[in-house]
């Protein structure tokens, strides 16, 4: 009923433990109809934000999680962005991020 309505239709989540792409598979294999635009994740707020922002951050986040940042420089990073993602949470990935 939804998508023959005049509305848009957005999937929303704050998970930081999978790419876009990941979730997009895993909701297709459910039997959602669903298009990756139509995914809006709190990794997609990040992303939009280093964007706008022109920084490079240190990624915190789960490996599974990559893939949404390709494209961002990660070069000498003057940012931190933390997602749940406890293989990263180690002394000296914390050094590294509050240097």
């Amino acid at each position: 009923r939804l998508r023959s309505a005049p509305l848009t239709v957005r999937f929303v989540t704050n998970t930081t433990k999978e790419s876009k792409r990941d979730l997009l598979e895993r909701l297709t294999r459910l039997g959602f109809d669903i298009a990756e635009h139509e995914i809006f994740t709190s990794l997609t707020a990040a992303r939009n934000l280093l964007e706008q922002q022109q920084v490079r951050p240190l990624l915190l986040v789960d490996d599974k999680a990559l893939p949404d940042f390709t494209g961002i420089g990660t070069d000498n990073p003057n940012a931190v962005v933390v997602g749940l993602a406890p293989e990263h949470f180690h002394y000296k990935m914390m050094n590294r991020a509050f240097r």
